[in-house]
């Protein structure tokens, strides 16, 4: 049966960024689909997270970390698989944005942005490669965007890391592919978050924004969570270096 192919039970999934927003959405609807809950904060406060995904009956375990300091991703991944027993999906989530004109950029916001979106994920989908390479098989999810495409305006390093991103998934798949592990990308648009609401409200951008987005309106978390729930099953067994966008028709305009 066709929705066999997208449960997963007894698979187990970490999640970066998941305490909020995004991240909590995807982890939400991974552990709606039947798979046990790791998440990788840097509050670590994941207490919401945690009631909602054991009250599915799934097993959760909180990792409070910074991604965007090194010595911190150390280890990370056999943390999950020493309390969880295995890990079969990664979700590279974590992130963060600042706004700057380009000649006005601080070098360490820069470089600090970067190291969190782009270089943890590299760095966690290495970790992770060395428990699934053996096995032969596990899905790898980064989190992109449109700006995996275009530049936005004075988002420098978040377009960097975006752009670098949809490169990095390209990579790893044509690398990995073979080998068992699926490395595929969501792009999304412009999604309510506690994190964008400066952004949809902003008095000028918010309408530029709004009036640019062909179905009218922002996404809301959960609409990730199906696609998300794909790349993670076996229904997306034959895709590969794949870069999904879910932005209302945002790239399509």
């Amino acid at each position: 049966m066709i929705l066999d192919q997208f449960q997963l039970t007894g698979r187990v999934a970490m999640v970066t960024g998941g305490s909020r927003g995004l991240g909590y959405a995807m982890a939400v609807g991974l552990a709606e689909a039947g798979a046990d809950i790791a998440c990788v904060s840097r509050s670590g406060d994941d207490e919401k997270l945690r009631e909602r995904v054991e009250s599915l009956g799934r097993r959760f375990l909180g990792i409070q970390a910074e991604l965007a300091k090194p010595e911190e991703r150390v280890g990370l991944v056999d943390k999950v698989v020493d309390g969880m027993g295995s890990i079969e999906i990664l979700v590279n989530n974590a992130g963060g944005g600042g706004r700057f004109p380009p000649e006005e950029y601080p070098m360490d916001q820069w470089r600090e942005l970067l190291e969190v979106h782009l270089v943890a994920s590299f760095d966690l989908s290495q970790q992770v490669s060395r428990h699934m390479l053996p096995r032969g098989r596990g899905k790898i999810i980064n989190i992109g965007s449109v700006m995996s495409y275009e530049g936005g305006l004075n988002i420098s390093s978040y377009a960097a890391a975006k752009h670098g991103i949809a490169g990095l998934t390209k990579s790893l798949a044509v690398s990995w592919g073979a080998r068992g592990i699926n490395v595929n990308c969501i792009a999304p648009g412009y999604f309510e978050t506690s994190m964008s609401g400066s952004l949809k409200y902003h008095p000028v951008r918010g309408h530029q924004i709004l009036d640019r987005i062909p179905c009218g309106r922002w996404g809301m978390p959960e609409e990730l969570q199906g696609l998300c729930v794909l790349l993670a099953s076996d229904a997306s067994n034959y895709m590969h270096g794949s870069i999904v966008e879910i932005d209302g028709g945002w790239l399509s305009r």
